[in-house]
């Protein structure tokens, strides 16, 4: 009956998005391999690689680099990047870059719980971390990020500190790349008002072709 067709699409439409999922993962951790490799072979980044956080997530890989306490990205309450720092993202940018990955990216910039004089009302610790996401940005793309890679820039201020018991620590002080996997970059085009084709529709042939 017309029931049971709808619940059998029903479930296979699910099993496809679970082995495509799946599929997507693996790619994801193979990624996560490829740029612990690049920085291991790299001796002006291995020195940096206590400060590179790389983990899959539900959301996709998220890489995260962070400040240490001699060792800041950017110049103090400043947008302007060190010189290492913009080593380092144009490194990861030219990985990203590889046209094999067609993942989107979101960008966001996290400062640490302290304060400007002028509290939230004048320039303040969104438009910093704002402003450091975006300088971020740049740097992936002279590394060879793809123009249109980039999905979302977000300056995220305090609100969300990588040590939450310590809210002043410099590891709270960091950007954050995450490669957004399929799911994660549909929510994200459905809450800023664009909808998508059917998930299952849109990447059959990528499951097919998938070993």
């Amino acid at each position: 009956d017309g029931k049971g067709d709808k619940q059998k699409t029903t479930k296979d439409a699910e099993e496809l998005r679970k082995e495509l999922e799946k599929h997507e993962r693996k790619r994801l951790q193979g990624l996560k391999q490829r740029i612990e490799g690049m920085i291991e072979n790299n001796f002006a980044l291995k020195q940096f690689k206590d400060q590179l956080l790389i983990e899959v997530t539900p959301e996709g890989l998220r890489i995260q680099i962070v400040d240490a306490h001699n060792r800041p990205m950017f110049d103090a309450s400043s947008p302007e990047l060190k010189s290492y720092s913009k080593e380092i993202l144009r490194q990861i940018g030219k990985v990203l870059g590889d046209p094999e990955i067609e993942n989107r990216l979101s960008l966001s910039g996290h400062t640490d719980a302290t304060q400007y004089g002028g509290g939230e009302k004048g320039f303040s610790n969104w438009e910093l971390s704002a402003n450091r996401a975006n300088a971020a940005r740049r740097e992936l793309i002279v590394g060879g990020l793809r123009e249109g890679q980039v999905l979302r820039v977000v300056g995220s201020s305090s609100t969300v500190p990588y040590e939450r018991s310590d809210p002043l620590n410099p590891i709270n002080r960091r950007i954050s790349i995450l490669v957004l996997n399929k799911r994660t970059e549909e929510a994200m085009l459905q809450e800023d008002g664009n909808v998508p084709l059917d998930f299952a529709e849109e990447t059959e042939s990528e499951a097919n072709a998938a070993p």
